[in-house]
Formats: structure tokens, C-alpha cells, sequence
């Protein structure tokens, strides 16, 4: 389709000259001559570009081009003396501005020019849009259990404070996900967000990479490089698995976090870190700091708000929930529209998740590949991995007293029931008692067997 273009010129001789040019180029041009006439024209058609004099007879067009520029391009034509009139325009939003007499080698540059950047911006911004619906379809938080409504309290508590935070769980836990969210919750979520994986960045490129380095501050440093701290201006910087980084790395961090400035490696100027840092870590770093193995005033400064993610052997409500999302946004397979079978759901509830919620999105994604062409995914379809040096067999329980032997028989029950979504018969067999000493047990207990049944 061929690209629609108004020309705005009150010179009939100059309009026609133009309006010849443009369609040799195989442009769709329609000329007119008063402003009136454009109102009218934009009520009916949406042009791919405004070309149009300065000043016409009926209206002077700068004061109209900061409304027009939001939608459409503009560029203005100008008599060589009005260079003041040129420079309000593109103040104004127009894209591009050529002076009068007009060149037609000038002329076919800039018409290119200005129709390929509304391209450009138009494919960034649907690339934009199409990015956000992704991050927003995949890396919501999933589950209504308690502990995720308390973590979503707290996320929505701290997003809209600019204060570092220190997000603490597990591997496969999703920690990922929560320094999204409480990016896309703050101001900063215009602005970029940069993920830092300080666990795959050796010690001597990890300052590199974050504060950006000078040409020639090292071996093979042959030009300036801007960090990922520049990359992050105004928004988001990221820094998952803080505890992995070395001590000279530490000190400058710290550093950003004291004074909001740091230096490029080889650089004697101070730069301004405009940034909000969220860090992450499986490791305990305050044994760590305590150890020696961790700067304690870094820690402090990371851990002006903490946020701990609970396992997901933690929250089993969730994991129904977390497996029907994984099944119906995989990107891999549109062929059969899949859906877990009940006693599948029973075995995912009963496994105790050592990799959480990374590793159950692993094995449904896995299933929904081995389950073929069948639509429902059965127990025989998952594939669980074992954890070194950790028994299926080990529970642990935790009291803040010594616990009576009714105590621990009703915790162990409790335990049993959950692991295996309330059935009883499933219950009995671990345990090596009957059906009906169970069910006995539940009632002294005042157990709620609702509370375990799988959703």
C-alpha cells in the first residue's frame, strides 16, 4: 500500500512541483493550500506524513504542529531567512524541517528519512507493548495461599519507596519474578530494568560490566563501555545472587549505595548512579557477614527492607494453581489444549520440591511433551529429580518448646495429611497404621481434613 502524504503549501507553483515529485516516488500525495482544508482532511484520512509551510494564509501552522506530531509526522516548509521558524518546529515536534527554495534531492532524503523513523517508532512501540503483555503473562506471581498474600502485601508496600531491597529464598523460588514486580509496582517502571546474574560473571569482569569501564584500563579495553548502571538509568538494577560477588566489588557497591556515585575502571571522574538496586540471594548473609565472607555494612545497606519467598513445599494451595498456569501459557506446543487429571495434581501436591517453583515448571513442561497428543496429563507423564545428599524420607518439624509426644504425633499428622492431600488411605500406608486409627487420630486432633484436600 502506497504511503499517503498531504501537502500543505499555499504557492500553487511549489505545491504542484512537490505533489509531482512525491508521486513519481510512488507516494500517495494530496495537496492543499489552506489550513481549513487540513481539519477537514484529518477527519476523514490518517495521512503517514504532514508536509506544510509555515506560515498560511489562513493560520500560522507552528501553533498547530505540537497537537499534530502526536500522531502523525510533520515537516515543515520554510523561506530561508525564517531559520527562527524552523528551530520552533522541531521545539514543537515536527521530525524534520527543509528550506525554501526547495531541493528535490532534499525533498526525496528527508520524506524517506521521516516516513522510515515513524516506522521504526511504530515497530518499537508494538514491540514494547507485545513485551510488557509477555513479562505481564509470564512472570506474574501465581497463588492466593497466605504466604503469597502476605508477599504481595509487601510487595505492594515497598514498590512505591525508593529504598534498596534484600529478596531472600531458595533456588527456583521465583525471586526473579518479585524484583519484577516491584519494578513494574514503582515510578521507575518506564525506565529500563537490567537483571544481573552475579553468579555467571567472573570476579574480574564483574566491575567491568557494572560500572563500565575507560579505553585502556585493561588489556583489551580498546574503546569506552558504558556499565549495566548507565544501562539501568532511572530504573531497575538487579543484582541476583549478591552474595557471590568478591570483596573489591563489594566496597565499590557499597559505595553506590552510600553516596549514589561510583567510576568507570580507569576513570578518575565520578558519575551519578540513578538507580534503584534490588538484590537477591539463596545464601544467609548475615552468617556470612558474621563469618567474615560478607562486607556486614554492605549487608546493612542491602537489607534496608527484606523480602523472604517462602518455598513452595511451603505453600502446596499454590502448586494446583501454578501447574494449570504453566500448562496454559507454555510457548513450545498449540496443538492439544492439555489439562491435569486429578490424581495428577494429587502427585504434584505430594512431591516436597526441591528445585520450587522453577523445577514444577520444568516437569509440566516436560509432561506436556511426553503426554503427546493425549489432552490429559497423568502422573506417568512427570519426571521428579532427586537432590543430592536429600531423603524423600526426612521431615523436619520446629518448635519453640520441647514438644510433647501428642504434639508430635498431631505435627507428623498434619505433615502426612498435606503431603498427600487428605487421603487418608495414602496416609495410613507411610504412617503403617489402619485407615481407622487415622481417622481417629484426625478427630483428637481437631484436624480440619478440608484444609488438605487438594483444589
Amino acid at each position: 500500500m502506497k504511503a499517503k502524504i498531504v501537502v500543505v503549501e499555499d504557492d500553487d507553483t511549489l505545491r504542484t512541483l512537490i505533489i509531482q515529485h512525491l508521486s513519481k516516488l510512488d507516494y500517495e500525495v494530496e495537496g492543499l493550500s489552506r489550513w481549513d482544508s487540513v481539519m477537514d482532511y484529518l477527519e476523514k484520512y490518517e495521512p503517514a506524513l504532514i508536509l506544510t509551510d509555515a506560515r498560511l494564509p489562513d493560520a500560522n501552522s507552528l501553533e498547530y504542529i505540537e497537537n499534530l506530531s502526536v500522531n502523525y509526522p510533520v515537516i515543515v516548509l520554510t523561506a530561508f531567512g525564517s531559520v527562527r521558524d524552523a528551530v520552533n518546529a522541531i521545539k514543537a515536534g515536527a521530525v524534520d524541517y527543509i528550506l525554501k527554495p526547495v531541493s528535490l534531492d532534499t525533498l526525496t532524503i528527508t520524506v524517506e528519512r521521516a516516513l522510515d523513523n515513524a516506522a521504526l517508532r511504530r515497530d518499537h512501540m508494538f514491540c514494547k507493548r507485545q513485551l510488557e503483555q509477555s513479562i505481564q503473562r509470564n512472570s506474574s506471581l501465581v497463588g492466593n495461599s497466605t504466604v503469597m498474600i502476605e508477599l504481595n502485601r509487601m510487595i505492594g508496600a515497598v514498590a512505591p519507596n525508593d529504598i534498596t531491597v534484600l529478596i531472600q529464598g531458595e533456588s527456583g523460588s521465583g525471586k526473579e519474578l518479585v524484583a519484577r514486580a516491584i519494578h513494574a509496582h514503582s515510578h521507575r517502571k518506564k525506565h529500563n530494568y537490567v537483571a544481573v546474574d552475579c553468579c555467571t560473571l567472573q570476579e574480574s569482569l564483574f566491575e567491568s560490566e557494572l560500572f563500565g569501564h575507560e579505553k585502556g584500563a585493561f588489556t583489551g579495553a580498546d574503546k569506552q563501555k558504558n556499565g549495566l548502571i548507565e544501562g539501568a538509568e532511572g530504573g531497575t538494577l538487579f543484582l541476583d545472587e549478591i552474595g557471590e560477588i568478591n570483596s573489591s566489588g563489594q566496597a565499590k557497591l557499597l559505595r553506590v549505595l552510600e553516596t549514589g556515585q561510583y567510576r568507570r575502571l580507569g576513570s578518575t571522574k565520578d558519575l551519578t548512579a540513578n538507580v534503584r538496586i534490588v538484590a537477591a540471594t539463596n545464601r544467609d548473609l548475615e552468617v556470612m557477614s558474621s563469618e567474615g565472607n560478607f562486607r556486614s555494612d554492605l549487608f546493612f545497606r542491602l537489607n534496608a527492607f527484606n523480602i523472604t519467598i517462602p518455598s513452595l513445599r511451603d505453600r502446596r494451595d499454590d502448586i494446583p494453581e501454578l501447574a494449570e498456569h504453566f500448562v496454559k501459557n507454555h510457548n513450545f506446543s498449540t496443538r492439544v489444549n492439555k489439562s491435569l487429571s486429578s490424581s495428577a495434581v494429587r502427585s504434584l501436591v505430594s512431591y516436597d520440591w526441591p528445585g520450587n517453583v522453577r523445577e514444577l515448571k520444568n516437569v509440566i513442561e516436560r509432561a506436556i511433551i511426553l503426554s503427546g497428543d493425549r489432552q490429559t496429563i497423568k502422573p506417568e507423564h512427570f519426571s521428579f529429580s532427586r537432590v543430592l545428599g536429600k531423603s524423600e524420607g526426612v521431615v523436619t518439624m520446629s518448635f519453640d518448646h520441647d514438644p510433647s509426644m501428642e504434639e508430635l504425633e498431631a505435627h507428623y499428622l498434619s505433615y502426612q495429611l498435606k503431603k498427600y492431600s487428605g487421603r487418608r488411605g495414602k496416609v495410613a500406608e507411610v504412617m503403617g497404621i489402619s485407615e481407622r486409627s487415622i481417622y481417629r487420630m484426625i478427630k483428637r486432633y481437631s484436624l480440619d481434613e478440608n484444609n488438605y484436600k487438594a483444589s
